[in-house]
């Protein structure tokens, strides 16, 4: 495919220049394991939102859809005030884990409209309520409500009731890289004139109160005479390493000024070391304390005041502009608004197939919006988090021992791909794999970047592992980083024909060392049966599957083993690929062959101890649970689980036979010598569709069988795509009994009814993107190799058959469908609330939550995880692409 040219791909192509300033500022930084210095690793009561507003933070800054430089020096967001909210809204609020009936969430609804790759446009819309925010009201009756009950959101509050807010369109347009323009346009839905507060928000990220860098920017009053009488509002920011900027703020009402620093006092009872602290704002304009601002106007922190009434259905706007000093604008703000969009437009309409109804492009557009939000500034010095900071009361010595204490190496100021922005608003590995997948549709070089620094030294352990997630960075994820690095290749092979070897082979060689850290520490008895731990699954497993277990012994895990089985072939494909150039890397593609034959022979016979994790009885895979006295006994979960090795699957085509020789002749060697392992897995004597070979943990009859239960509308098939736990579940939940302990797994469509692994997210029902995902890419791979003549039951029982292929499609079809429009005009992610769904203020605009409901597809977990749910711009792609070809003539 020829390279494709709009302005944003030109930008693209400078690199580093035009992605200086992004929407890289968090939602929430209050809550974090970043911020937590207590003993015990209490990061929701260490540092809570109530203190966000007083309290400076160490590592990382937010507020509400902001902007800052890729190393967080310098932010600009948006505060509001209605005249009744007990404080300033200067970020989203939300629950803490231990208040949410269901764990942590945020309490606001807001949405992530429109955003580019460089960020030359960016768009998003804030719900702003004109009645007082119901802050008390939602701790307290989530509180009240049990984890049987639904969670108690802002909607079902009221406060939205005969359309009484404000909806705050939030915009940025980048005049150049280093001058960004700001639009803020509040509309008063209600009924009557309402007033608002606005007070866009410039500060510098506080690293002068910690005791290891001295130096202090500035912020100072730069307001001059206009020519057309008045003033014309400025606020001057002179930083030691970013330079000199101007944020021009035109008809303010005022400028206010303080510093970035706690109340000390207002907090702890102790001397501030400065009257002007972090607080300021919310005193002046919310309890109308004038002192709390500096009369002199300088600080490091300041924000430009705009009142107004506004009247019910008006437009309020108001334009600002940072760029650098003595920069000169490029034109009037609303002409490079509008140059910018229409620039956004054409590289839409260059990524999105033609064959796309405007439906589908507007929740692909969303959803690539939602994805180029969560771009987040992560800052992180784990030595120096452990040691405290001289500036600051030494932490307690528990720490020495707890929590990331075996990552003191991990050191990182990167912009990074977030899952979500405000419930996870922290890097965590194998979600990381998977937005990488539809960055790379957008933004290859990022894409590729984003691997490249996962594996760096100064976030891969010097064993080889990768860093799960803050809250335990030795936690196991799902190892599917070489599998995103292969897709990302084949992509950017696609749409920009070429072969990015080099970041192949840098990734294949990290890759190596963590393939090492799994067979060393997650298969201790060299069995080539894995453990691995909890695998991103939370609470799928009659246990918590990384802690000890109640009953002594281990669980051989057939998530765990799969997992290393797809490894193993995705390095394979790597290393052939590269030893396209390199024959060196034949030799490894036999070596990661073998591993795939062992691992699959231990599936079947772990240990030669007649022990399988495939149940002829019931014909599924299952864990198997070791106990200290000898006994062997699989714990018959009808989970995910038991799917998850028809992900182990390549196909081999013929030219990579005759390219490499000896990696032929070394697999038949093997097959032939082997024939116990061969007859397990591989197709490689039977030639399939264009003389392909196959290599799969599942061979056609177990193929079959796997299929009938999970196209099955009784057990894992829903309306919606692949359900986590069976539907069997509902009246036959697996129990098991250990002593006095009673431990039950029951299908669970939509919250957790259990706390395991805090109760936020829930494996035992609901649909996941990133599994079903990668079924479908399982399948469309099995297509591959039997062709058209092999077909299955769709749904099982109908006694329709479909081919693989058309399985695939019909799976992408039924997730594509949890956002478009049925046939009763209801989006189904957005449930039974008739506002979302019918209100024209509020039901095109798409929420990507972390997880659906199993029955009804309504959206359940963190509302913005546009993270691994944004694959679904990557299927409206693929169906884009398809639709595309049956309309081009034969």
């Amino acid at each position: 495919m020829m390279e494709k040219q709009t302005k944003e791909h030109e930008r693209l192509q400078s690199h580093t220049a035009w992605r200086k300033w992004g929407p890289y500022l968090s939602e929430r930084a209050w809550g974090t394991v970043r911020e937590d210095y207590s003993p015990n690793g209490a990061a929701w009561d260490y540092f809570p939102h109530d203190h966000a507003r007083s309290r400076a933070y160490r590592w990382n800054e937010d507020g509400l859809g902001g902007v800052c430089d890729d190393q967080q020096r310098l932010c600009l967001a948006l505060a509001l005030w209605n005249g009744h909210d007990p404080i300033l809204k200067e970020r989203l609020f939300g629950l803490s884990g231990p208040e949410g009936n269901h764990g942590e969430d945020v309490k606001e609804c807001y949405y992530y409209l429109d955003n580019t790759p460089t960020h030359s446009y960016m768009k998003m819309l804030y719900k702003y309520p004109h009645a007082a925010y119901p802050y008390e009201n939602l701790v307290v009756e989530n509180r009240r409500r049990g984890k049987t009950m639904p969670e108690y959101e802002l909607l079902d509050t009221g406060v939205f009731d005969e359309d009484r807010y404000f909806d705050v369109f939030i915009e940025y347009a980048k005049e150049a890289h280093d001058g960004i323009l700001m639009r803020i346009s509040a509309i008063n839905r209600g009924p009557e004139a309402h007033t608002l507060h606005l007070l866009p928000t410039l500060w510098f990220r506080n690293t002068w109160s910690w005791g290891r860098d001295d130096r202090r920017p500035e912020m100072h009053n730069a307001t001059v005479a206009a020519s057309g009488g008045g003033q014309s509002h400025s606020i001057a920011a002179r930083h030691p390493t970013l330079g000199n900027y101007i944020l021009d703020c035109p008809d303010a009402d005022e400028l206010l000024f303080t510093e970035n620093e706690t109340n000390v006092q207002g907090l702890f009872g102790a001397p501030n070391g400065s009257p002007y602290v972090k607080d300021a704002f919310h005193e002046a304009v919310v309890r109308g304390n004038a002192a709390a601002v500096n009369p002199e106007r300088r600080g490091t922190k300041a924000a430009a005041h705009y009142v107004k009434s506004v009247a019910s259905g008006e437009t309020w706007t108001i334009h600002l502009r940072l760029a650098k000093e003595h920069e000169q604008p490029v034109g009037k703000s609303d002409d490079v608004f509008a140059q910018r969009l229409r620039e956004a437009d054409e590289f839409y309409a260059s990524v999105q197939p033609a064959g796309l109804t405007p439906e589908l492009k507007l929740i692909q557009r969303q959803a690539f919006a939602g994805m180029l939000w969560s771009k987040q500034f992560y800052h992180y010095d784990v030595s120096e988090w452990l040691e405290g900071d001289p500036a600051q009361p030494p932490p307690p010595p528990q720490r020495e021992r707890g929590r990331n204490c075996e990552w003191n190496h991990l050191n990182t100021s990167d912009v990074i791909s977030m899952p979500d922005t405000w419930e996870y608003p922290w890097f965590a590995a194998w979600d990381l794999a998977f937005h990488c997948i539809t960055l790379a549709l957008l933004d290859c070089q990022f894409a590729k970047d984003q691997l490249v620094m996962i594996l760096r030294e100064w976030f891969q352990h010097p064993n080889g592992q990768v860093p799960a997630y803050e809250w335990a960075f030795g936690d196991v994820n799902p190892p599917v980083m070489a599998w995103a690095a292969w897709r990302i290749y084949k992509i950017e092979q696609r749409e920009r024909g070429c072969n990015d070897t080099a970041f192949l082979e840098r990734v294949f060689h990290k890759m190596m060392l963590f393939f090492t850290w799994w067979v060393n520490r997650k298969d201790t008895e060299g069995r080539n049966v894995f453990q691995g731990g909890f695998l991103g699954l939370d609470n799928i497993g009659v246990f918590d599957r990384s802690a000890p277990l109640p009953t002594g012994g281990h669980i051989e895990q057939s998530d765990g083993t799969s997992w290393m089985a797809m490894f193993s072939l995705n390095m394979m494909t790597i290393a052939l690929e590269l030893a396209r150039t390199n024959p060196v890397y034949e030799d490894i593609a036999t070596k990661f062959f073998e591993h795939f034959m062992y691992i699959a022979g231990a599936m079947n016979d772990m240990g030669r101890e007649g022990i399988s994790l495939w149940d002829e009885q019931d014909q599924f895979f299952y864990d198997v649970l070791h106990t200290p006295d000898g006994n062997a006994m699989p714990m018959r979960v009808h989970s995910v689980v038991g799917l998850i090795p028809l992900l182990a699957v390549e196909t081999v085509e013929p030219d990579s036979l005759k390219m490499f020789p000896a990696f032929k002749t070394h697999l038949e060697w093997f097959l032939e010598h082997r024939p116990q392992l061969a007859s397990l897995v591989s197709h490689w004597h039977i030639p399939g569709a264009g003389e392909r070979r196959q290599l799969a943990l599942v061979r056609g009859h177990r193929f079959k069988r796997l299929l009938k239960r999970a196209l099955d509308p009784a057990e894992f098939l829903s309306d919606h795509g692949i359900r986590s736990v069976s539907k069997y579940h509902e009246t036959n939940p697996y129990t098991l009994r250990v002593g006095d302990a009673t431990y039950v797994v029951p299908y669970e469509p939509a919250e957790s009814h259990s706390g395991l692994f805090g109760g936020n997210s829930n494996w035992r029902g609901p649909v996941w993107f990133p599994i079903n995902y990668l079924l479908i890419e399982a399948l469309q791979k099995f297509h591959h190799y039997y062709g058209d003549d092999f077909k299955i039951e769709c749904p099982t029982g109908s006694g329709q058959y479909m081919t693989i292929d058309n399985v695939a499609n019909d799976l992408a079809q039924r997730l594509i469908g949890l956002f478009t429009r049925n046939d009763a005009q209801r989006r189904p992610f957005n449930g039974d609330n008739a506002r979302l769904q019918t209100d024209p203020n509020w039901h095109d605009h798409i929420l990507f939550y972390e997880y659906f409901n199993g029955d009804n597809g309504a959206g359940a977990g963190a509302s913005h995880q546009t993270g691994w749910t944004g694959l679904v711009a990557e299927l409206i792609q693929q169906l884009g692409e398809q639709l595309q070809d049956k309309s081009q003539p034969t």
